[in-house]
């Protein structure tokens, strides 16, 4: 069926247009008001973003690294501090012509070929105005050289900066550690620019690393007006970093210093405290490295030369040296048995030998000493006396005391990393090898060997804690000292112990040369030996061989413990020499206790014993390591093992020593 046509009129045509106009003024007003709505969202909710994208492409703004807070010592003197450092960078959107600008620096500079590698390395990764480092640290002669021609050296930018400088070198190598550049992994889990920013270092070690924090400061920042194509149009305001804040330390850097020197040749550690705070004052590790080498950038052949060293000076011994503690826990073993109920008026009869089952235990002293109460076994250091009670009483009665003396104890001091050691007794040989604790065990724990094992910081808190009966704690920190509370020991067992100490120095025992020179000031103490091999008795039998015939690393490790005065104690501390072996007299414990606690009381006297003995060494530090570094170039160009450590000068008082125990 044909539909029928339909008739247009003109007022249907009317219609039709007015509809469809309405519908489109209709969206056009929608979008006009959805333009409208945005713009105003951009201008006024969006504006301050935006303002700040605007002004970050006008805007390029470049780190200034902080200056790092000094460290000082207790009386304010600086042991780390900041220096004038003269540094040179490029800008890589400032060169014209970057081969000749480097051609150039190359010249000025005398960079080495590889140096210039990663020069442009850096380069091809760098954009706009970030700086890339070409030398840092450099002499003013060299700075010269390229500031007076900065005309020739487009992009070229010299500065000056700050650089780390510790003025005691190595001296405190251990203590404070050193600074470097943050590594790739720092910058990854942080993505500070900082870390990057050229001239920017961390702390990599010591209490520069620990107390990176608070040393470190906050940036300023150097800004310049760029096009969108980070072309330069003018330099706006640089805004000043903050420095890090100072870091006073309780340690006496001129006692750090003398106690560093006085260690001589040896490779040992000195640790002491200020019985009255707990701080300490001197914290030395020796040999070590000169931090000022590692800041400024330690060549390959320097850092070989300290790894291959088996003095091992890049291990900081104070608290990662781990010893038997030998002879120095006597006085501590003494005030256990007092504790006990042992009489200190009874006598043991040492003939030079016990047997213990199939067993011999041999004293120090081949022929014996005879009949000796407590106080004599202290001063004689008898082996022998202490085999017996302990055997008696059995080494679980003496292991808490131990750990009370600070043995074996992890104390919360801002250091990289600790060794702890072992205080052992029947209920941890048990849980560790899954054996019963011997008699054995028990006698060789008696006199600081078997499984005893502790660190020089430990030996230094046991002579504190001997001389103050309070539970005394370390710090670094001036001011920060803890109240100590006092030891659950009776006043008379520590006044038994302390005057049996003195005994050793001053009345005919194993240390009197540690003797005080000082009038009025008395040291008490106790001398240590500790053995590093087994000695059979077919050696025994034929002539146990000297340690001064025996390689290094086969000798005894020689050990002291003091405090003075001796009778109203204000300074302890521990001496530590690996492998010293008793082998030269004005480098052995007693000598170097002696001279380091005499600083305390008389400087002038103690620079004098040095400077006296120094010179047989070799010098001071700077100059032996110098002089060592001379030989380890002129040994590594002629065929033939390198050296390893310095020589132990010859002494003829070297017999007398050896009989310390």
């Amino acid at each position: 069926m044909k539909r029928p046509k339909k008739v247009v009129t003109e007022a249907s045509q009317s219609f039709t247009f007015t509809r469809r106009a309405l519908l489109l003024g209709g969206i056009q007003g929608g979008v006009g008001a959805l333009l409208a709505g945005r713009l105003a969202w951009l201008s006024i909710a969006e504006n301050e973003r935006y303002a700040l994208l605007s002004e970050s492409n006008r805007v390029n703004l470049t780190l200034i690294p902080p200056r790092r807070g000094w460290i000082v010592d207790r009386n304010g003197k600086p042991i780390a501090i900041n220096r004038t450092d003269f540094r040179v960078d490029l800008i890589p959107d400032r060169i014209v012509d970057k081969d000749k600008v480097l051609g150039d620096l190359q010249a000025l500079l005398q960079l080495p070929d590889e140096e210039m590698e990663r020069i442009r390395d850096d380069l091809e990764e760098a954009q706009g105005f970030k700086p890339v480092q070409v030398a840092e640290d450099l002499d003013w002669e060299k700075f010269a050289a390229v500031s007076v021609r900065l005309n020739e050296l487009p992009g070229v930018s010299p500065m000056r900066g700050y650089s780390r400088f510790y003025p005691d070198g190595a001296a405190v190598g251990h203590l404070v550690g050193y600074v470097g550049a943050a590594s790739a992994k720092q910058y990854d889990e942080t993505k500070d620019p900082l870390l990057i920013t050229p001239g920017f270092k961390v702390g990599k070690d010591g209490l520069e690393k620990t107390m990176e924090p608070m040393l470190r400061g906050t940036p300023g920042a150097k800004r310049v007006e760029v096009t969108a194509r980070g072309k330069l149009v003018k330099e706006l305001t640089t805004r000043s970093d903050i420095p890090g804040n100072t870091l006073k330390l309780t340690i006496d850097a001129g006692l750090q210093a003398y106690a560093a020197r006085r260690l001589g040749t040896n490779s040992g550690s000195v640790v002491v405290i200020d019985v009255a705070t707990g701080g300490l004052l001197a914290f030395v590790s020796m040999p070590s490295y000169d931090p000022n080498s590692f800041s400024d950038g330690i060549s390959r052949d320097e850092w070989k030369m300290l790894s291959d060293d088996d003095h091992i000076p890049l291990m900081n011994k104070a608290v990662l040296g781990l010893y038997p503690p030998g002879s120095t826990v006597k006085p501590m073993n003494a005030l256990a048995l007092l504790e006990a109920g042992v009489d200190p008026n009874d006598r043991v009869v040492c003939s030079g030998a016990m047997r213990v089952g199939s067993g011999v235990f041999h004293c120090h002293k081949r022929g014996g000493h005879g009949p000796l109460d407590m106080k004599h076994a202290v001063m004689q250091s008898c082996d022998i006396y202490f085999y017996e009670m302990v055997r008696r009483l059995g080494y679980d009665r003496v292991a808490p005391v131990a750990r009370a003396m600070g043995l074996g104890q992890e104390f919360e001091l801002p250091l990289p990393s600790q060794r702890y050691g072992t205080v052992p007794d029947s209920s941890w040989k048990l849980r560790k090898y899954k054996q019963k604790w011997t008699v054995a065990d028990s006698l060789n724990a008696s006199i600081g060997q078997g499984y005893v094992l502790v660190n020089p910081l430990q030996m230094a808190v046991m002579a504190a804690r001997l001389a103050c009966g309070r539970q005394l704690l370390p710090s670094f920190f001036h001011g920060h000292g803890k109240p100590a509370a006092a030891l659950p020991y009776t006043a008379e067992h520590f006044a038994l112990v302390r005057d049996a100490m003195y005994g050793v120095v001053n009345e005919g025992g194993t240390g009197g040369a540690a003797r005080m020179q000082v009038s009025g000031v008395a040291l008490a103490a106790k001398t240590g030996t500790a053995q590093v091999r087994r000695i059979t008795m077919a050696e025994r039998a034929g002539g146990v061989l000297s340690n001064a015939a025996l390689p290094f690393r086969m000798r005894d490790h020689a050990h002291f413990i003091c405090f003075a005065p001796a009778d109203n104690p204000r300074y302890a501390a521990a001496v530590v020499l690996e492998h010293g072996g008793h082998t030269v007299r004005n480098l052995d414990t007693p000598l170097t206790g002696r001279d380091i606690m005499t600083y305390l009381f008389d400087r002038e006297r103690a620079m004098r014993s040095l400077l006296e003995v120094e010179p047989t060494w070799g010098g001071d530090i700077a100059t032996r390591m110098a002089a060592k570094a001379e030989a380890w170039k002129l040994a590594k160009a002629t065929p033939g093992p390198l050296p390893t450590s310095t020589p132990t000068p010859a002494d003829p008082g070297a017999n007398a020593a050896a009989a310390i125990d």
